[in-house]
């Protein structure tokens, strides 16, 4: 299932739809998704073959058996890269955008090259002759090079010999002049391999990647977690191979001693196209062809901020509001952070980070609260694939401020997204608080759709406050009033909202299930919603990415309808509707937004939230503009087949909608404030007098 989602990404760049260089940036998403699959998913099922696992998973295949299977779907995903990679490159011709073989180089172009590779690329070079002196050398994850066989002239036997090339050198060098230009790094390398390697006659070459296992072993009784993570680190980045790929040009017996000295399999050997490494095809995207990108829009800031001079929480004690990223700033995130770390009513902030940028507004508010003392606290996820290093260090430079810095539990990832912040007012001590469907990244905000929920229910903050302190002190949370949380109580909620939809269409009464994931995979709520179907309650799931669920299925589920939204943003946020005795859409059903997936690991092995939506505006917005939006699409959508197949929705004509065009050009309910209400009544909003006073 993964791999057909990688597969439908691939597809968009093919889209002729798409400006170019877009279609582009979608190639090297497939082949850097494709990348993390084998560091991870890959990884995983051979060590359990190595471990001599036999059991059968939830669709009855051995670890052996899904090895198989993903090696000939990879092969022909690999297959279909390449040949997306040779019309684009086609198509970048027609826009005078050239990508110049050193064979085709003039001299002026030789002259300019001659001296950047003397000065930039040579001195990092480090060619490496293998023989009994010269062991063959260790090559990170991801690591790429040349792969080469040369000979002296009075040799007979040849001399195998590897150049690494490393990973922050461009891998498109532009070439100087009025025209886009650029030539490939291992073609620069080429041009000058004799400064390499004075002397000797090249007889074969070919370029090579190597994938190292990726996942890291964890040891629950450690007694310093940080020095243990970076310990795991250092282990994860000599993992062992587990994919090699080469270009198509290489011959077999240079393949071969490349394959035996990394000891990979036949079968992870891959032999793939004249480029390899597409993920850094994304180095053509830049700002120079703006015709050839998505046209730029306007984020928008909610009016309802605004209309109280910028100060958030006079907003929020208002009235809840909703922020619908990318097309609302995610500066609404941040301004609600560094305005709590520069108020001095507010005494207290706690705070979620799962991931977040290199230089994060988040991590400098907290910094900035801490340093002028309030109490704040930082609960931060180590073992967020990939961002264990970053995180790590932002520990450090939170904890050098003051800030309390927690990691959590061992046998659980923390991937709630909970930002509360604690103020005196005139009438006592207000919390308020922030729950997110997306990460605190200002990076992703502006490409991922999430929803952003900022309120000061009691009930709702109390929560909060409980929740906080289950992480930072293992105090299991007790009659929790408004949010449910994994471990603890949510998969029973999803699992009672579910029964209570079968209930009342065996009943007679209307009932229905509307549900936006990024994956759903956990078998026992697949089970339940197969039950649904035969029950008779009409299901429509939005599922991104992995569905282990086959809809349509006359007897099991043919009353569950399936698709997938690709498109411009990826789709992130999550979000639950029950019917609860209405038609959908209602006013009376009943909704959440959540950080969870419905997988078996994010309901029973991570800390998640999943929070019901009881304000009027914000339901209406949730479920009413962003859900029907959703079920609308034609222009990105595709359905999921009974037989697990995916067909891109035909063209509708007329009738075609696209959810991303409508978001970026309709403003939304809940942050709209008095815009809103002059737009309804034709006056302008007046504040209460405790607004005012406020």
């Amino acid at each position: 299932s993964w791999l057909k989602f990688n597969s439908r990404v691939l597809e968009e760049a093919f889209n002729k739809n798409h400006p170019l260089l877009e279609r582009i940036r979608f190639l090297s998403i497939s082949a850097s998704n494709l990348d993390e699959f084998y560091m991870v998913r890959v990884a995983g099922l051979k060590a359990q073959v190595s471990s001599n696992i036999q059991s059968d998973s939830a669709d009855r295949m051995t670890p052996a058996k899904q090895l198989m299977e993903i090696g000939k779907m990879v092969r022909i995903l690999l297959d279909c890269q390449q040949k997306c990679l040779n019309e684009l490159f086609h198509e970048l011709e027609k826009e005078k955008i050239h990508i110049t073989r050193y064979t085709e180089l003039e001299e002026a172009d030789f002259n300019w090259l001659d001296d950047k590779f003397q000065k930039e690329i040579f001195p990092v070079l480090s060619p490496v002759a293998i023989d009994p002196a010269h062991p063959f050398p260790f090559i990170t994850n991801l690591g790429f090079g040349l792969a080469l066989e040369v000979v002296l002239p009075e040799d007979i036997e040849p001399m195998m010999a590897i150049v690494i090339l490393p990973q922050y050198l461009e891998r498109f060098i532009t070439l100087p002049g009025e025209s886009n230009r650029y030539i490939l790094l291992e073609e620069v390398v080429f041009l000058f391999m004799n400064r390499l390697f004075p002397s000797y006659r090249l007889i074969s070459s070919g370029t090579f990647r190597v994938i190292r296992d990726s996942e890291m072993e964890i040891d629950e009784e450690a007694e310093d977690l940080v020095r243990t993570f970076e310990s795991a680190l250092k282990r994860r980045r000599r993992g062992k191979v587990i994919a090699l790929f080469v270009d198509e040009s290489m011959p077999g017996g240079l393949r071969e001693f490349l394959r035996e000295q990394l000891e990979v399999e036949p079968e992870y050997t891959y032999k793939n196209g004249k480029m390899i490494g597409l993920n850094q095809i994304s180095e053509l995207v830049n700002d120079e062809r703006p015709e050839l990108l998505f046209p730029k829009f306007k984020i928008r800031f909610p009016e309802r901020i605004k209309d109280f001079g910028g100060d958030c929480f006079a907003a929020i004690h208002s009235k809840d509001i909703l922020v619908h990223h990318p097309y609302e700033s995610f500066d609404v995130v941040v301004q609600f952070l560094r305005q709590a770390s520069e108020d001095k009513n507010v005494v207290a902030i706690k705070q979620t980070l799962y991931r977040t940028s290199k230089d994060s507004p988040i991590v400098q508010a907290l910094v900035r609260a801490a340093e002028s003392g309030k109490s704040v606290t930082a609960m931060i996820e180590l073992k967020a694939r990939f961002d264990e290093e970053a995180n790590i260090e932002i520990a450090r430079i939170l904890e050098r401020s003051g800030v309390q810095v927690v990691f959590g539990f061992m046998e659980l990832k923390t991937h709630a997204k909970i930002s509360l912040v604690v103020r005196k007012e005139l009438d006592g001590i207000s919390p308020y608080v922030h729950l997110g469907t997306g990460n605190y990244h200002p990076v992703t905000a502006k490409i991922y759709t999430d929803l952003s929920f900022f309120t000061c229910d009691p009930d709702i903050c109390t929560d909060a406050m409980k929740i906080f302190n289950y992480m930072t002190g293992y105090a299991k949370p007790t009659h929790l009033k408004k949010i449910d949380v994994a471990p603890i109580n949510l998969r029973k909620r999803l699992m009672n909202n579910i029964n209570a939809e079968i209930e009342n269409a065996l009943s007679g009464k209307p009932s229905g299930i509307w549900a936006k994931l990024n994956s759903l995979v956990d078998p026992e709520i697949i089970d339940r919603l197969y039950k649904a179907s035969t029950a008779g309650v009409p299901i429509t799931l939005i599922i991104r990415g992995i569905c282990c669920l086959r809809p349509g299925i006359p007897g099991l589920s043919e009353n569950i309808k399936v698709k997938s939204i690709i498109g411009r943003f990826l789709e992130h946020s999550r979000i639950a509707c029950f019917a609860n005795g209405f038609p959908l859409p209602s006013p009376h059903a009943k909704l959440y937004i959540s950080s969870a997936d419905w997988m078996t690991r994010n309901l029973d092995r991570r800390i998640e939230t999943f929070v019901p939506i009881n304000n009027s505006t914000v339901h209406q917005q949730i479920l009413e503009q962003i859900m029907v939006a959703n079920i609308r699409d034609t222009e990105q959508s595709w359905d999921l087949l009974s037989d697990g197949e995916y067909i891109r929705v035909k063209d509708c004509g007329k009738d075609s909608f696209n959810t991303h065009s409508f978001f970026m050009t309709n403003p939304s309910l809940s942050g709209r404030g008095s815009a809103l209400y002059k737009k309804a009544t034709g006056k302008k909003c007046k504040k209460s007098k405790k607004e005012s006073k406020r």
